[in-house]
């Protein structure tokens, strides 16, 4: 079979995407879901949160996986079972039943670690963040296209929107697993299968560096997959008067309004993370490093530099939505969840750029770690945003007691000149079995 890398980078993408798409479907329709079994705002904020449950764990094994048997055959069983899941959840009535089974479709969000896996295979160290960069962006359009687009195709028909989500996860599952390749060279491959056992697996986790990585992707894509779960539920509680307002008064146009706007952010954070990996690479060929603290002389410095500074504008902007939900200001929300949109990106493509720089051995584990054990912060965030006082002031609070001292652990942990993916824990034992 004749292959090349944009060919994979292709498979890959369109396989996220629709993984992407089946995630956050629930939280589509999350609205009319509420109103038909009358849930409570903490209900719903469980509700939200629940789509990330699966993904900590999943995505460790994912990355385990793609390095052990390959990207295109793990994806493919992954795009397979939760197609399989969705179309079951289509014909649920019962809300017990169907919010397991949504717990099992979210399981598509593992997919993520397993394309990067993949992109890595087959993309070298100088184009690296645009090729995961435009992996992982366009895939994540999927998030906003459902939030954007299933409401208007389906109504408040949910069962029919999981119908064919499901069908056709099926048939690209048969399509990843016909076209994909595993990695460019067999060579390559075989030393990726050999290095993914139990030793390799400890020393990424025990790693400052990776674990610091492990944070900022928290602050980014946790962020967003939490805000992909939550908005549209925050804009219906939040801004409910200001909704109708506009004109939206049924149930159906409230979701279509709610929808809308939350798409903003996962549509900024998704189309701007190709941006973001482009910045990665132009950062490191003009070897830009304005940061204190950061080193400076490593060949990928300049890369933890533009993480960086993505982490504070996260951390920034943040604060901001908060100061704009306590105005009451619909317009200046939607404005600021657009800077937050661009910070998540800047943050996401920034940490990708660098995990397979920093770990070309073991690739799969990296991602899985890095973007598996994030996810969890995606489960906390909702809670956090639903159990305030007042729901606008859990983004400022979140970004208080999480993210400023994520971003400290970050620079301590990038402050190494001489190559920080050696510092860890067991450093000791890790270098005397090397040696």
């Amino acid at each position: 079979m004749t292959t090349n890398k944009v060919e994979q980078l292709i498979i890959a993408t369109v396989g996220f995407f629709w993984c992407f798409l089946m995630w956050f479907s629930t939280a589509a329709f999350s609205p009319s879901i509420a109103a038909h079994y009358h849930l409570s705002i903490k209900a719903l904020g469980l509700l939200a949160s629940s789509a990330i449950w699966m993904a900590p764990i999943g995505r460790i094994v994912a990355g385990w996986a793609s390095d052990r048997f390959g990207a295109p055959r793990t994806f493919a069983f992954i795009l397979a079972g939760c197609g399989l899941m969705s179309i079951a959840s289509a014909y649920t009535a019962n809300y017990e039943i169907l919010f397991f089974e949504r717990v099992v479709v979210a399981i598509a969000g593992v997919s993520f670690v397993v394309g990067i896996q993949h992109v890595a295979q087959w993309f070298g160290p100088h184009e690296i963040g645009t090729a995961e960069g435009l992996y992982a962006g366009t895939g994540n359009v999927g998030a906003g296209m459902g939030a954007l687009l299933l409401p208007r195709i389906f109504g408040v028909n949910y069962h029919g929107a999981f119908l064919w989500l499901g069908i056709i996860g099926l048939v690209i599952a048969g399509w990843y697993l016909v076209r994909g390749s595993a990695a460019k060279s067999t060579e390559q491959r075989n030393l990726v299968r050999v290095r993914s056992n139990l030793r390799g697996t400890v020393f990424v986790w025990s790693r400052y560096i990776a674990i610091a990585l492990m944070l900022a992707y928290a602050m980014s894509f946790g962020l967003e997959i939490a805000m992909n779960a939550w908005l549209p539920g925050y804009f219906t509680r939040g801004f409910h008067d200001a909704i109708l307002a506009l004109g939206f008064t049924s149930v159906a146009g409230l979701q279509i309004a709610a929808g809308t706007f939350a798409a903003v952010q996962s549509f900024t954070a998704s189309l701007f993370r190709p941006f973001s990996g482009f910045m990665s690479d132009l950062f490191q060929r003009r070897n830009w490093t304005p940061l204190p603290f950061i080193a400076k002389s490593l060949p990928y410095a300049p890369r933890l530099h533009w993480l960086g500074i993505s982490l504070v504008l996260i951390t920034l902007a943040m604060t901001g939505l908060t100061v704009a939900g306590l105005t009451g200001s619909l317009h200046l929300s939607v404005a600021i969840l657009v800077a937050i949109g661009i910070a998540i990106s800047c943050g996401t493509g920034g940490t990708f750029a660098l995990v397979p720089l920093l770990f070309p051995d073991r690739p799969g584990t990296a991602a899985g770690f890095i973007g598996g054990v994030s996810t969890a912060a995606g489960i906390a965030y909702p809670l956090v945003f639903a159990g305030g006082s007042n729901i606008h002031t859990g983004y400022s609070t979140v970004a208080l007691y999480m993210f400023l001292p994520f971003l400290l652990f970050y620079f301590w942990a990038a402050r190494y000149e001489r190559h920080p993916e050696e510092h860890g824990l067991l450093a000791r034992t890790f270098a005397l079995e090397e040696a």
